[in-house]
């Protein structure tokens, strides 16, 4: 079931570079759950809020790359301890060294991004419950990564700079609040707080995360060049 259900979302979801996850939003396809079992237990808004605050400032492209590959949590294990058998390869060789493996293609992607991997092995149980929630609350997680994005611009702490660009656009009757990469070729990873930017947890708590990019509670790593992963135009 959760397999027929995840090659939909990876055939709907966006590549590292072709726009955003938040405005075209993806529709997962329904299945029909057997008569036998009890009804799914829905998150609550905080519950929701507290399980998506570590990446909702995340690029919109990376991000639903994260959301896809959460569905994967022993995937991304085993990337994580491939990674370090594999730390010779570097740029091209490793992104063709990865898409031999047996892994979703949304694992494959994450690769180039090797601090986000070791973030989502840091807490795997909550990398699982983020990864099984997208699947059966997609509309809810988008939802609250909205919410908290909106609350993040309206305290003054998610604006564009020289690493992304944070624009807001109207979709019907609501606005969506969109991140970008300000260099398509360069991708930033912010390292921040979620405590800083939206201050203790309703319920429940953050994954416990190390920061080592963030001074005065949010930051950026290194930027990721995609050019020199995948030669000439990404996605090309």
């Amino acid at each position: 079931m959760k397999a027929i259900k995840v090659q939909w979302i990876v055939r709907q979801v966006l590549s590292l570079v072709c726009g955003s996850l938040l405005a075209c939003g993806i529709v997962v396809a329904q299945q029909s759950a057997p008569t036998e079992q009890a009804p799914e237990q829905l998150l609550s808004t905080e519950q929701l809020n507290t399980l998506v605050a570590p990446v909702a400032l995340y690029p919109d492209a990376l991000l639903s790359q994260v959301l896809v590959a959460a569905t994967y949590p022993l995937e991304i294990v085993e990337v994580g301890q491939w990674l370090k058998r594999n730390s010779d390869l570097q740029g091209s060789k490793l992104v063709d060294a990865a898409r031999e493996q047996k892994w979703d293609p949304s694992i494959q992607a994450l690769v180039v991004f090797p601090d986000v991997i070791k973030r989502l092995n840091a807490d795997i149980r909550w990398t699982t419950d983020l990864g099984n929630t997208f699947l059966s609350q997609q509309a809810d997680v988008m939802n609250a990564v909205q919410g908290m994005r909106a609350q993040a611009m309206a305290a003054g702490k998610l604006q564009s700079n020289a690493q992304e660009t944070v624009r807001t656009e109207k979709q019907g009757d609501r606005s969506v609040i969109q991140i970008q990469p300000a260099n398509p070729e360069v991708v930033y990873v912010p390292y921040y707080d979620p405590a800083y930017i939206w201050g203790p947890p309703l319920y429940g708590h953050y994954p416990a995360w190390d920061y080592p990019y963030v001074g005065f509670g949010f930051g950026f790593g290194p930027g990721i060049y995609l050019r020199s992963f995948f030669g000439g135009p990404y996605g090309g």
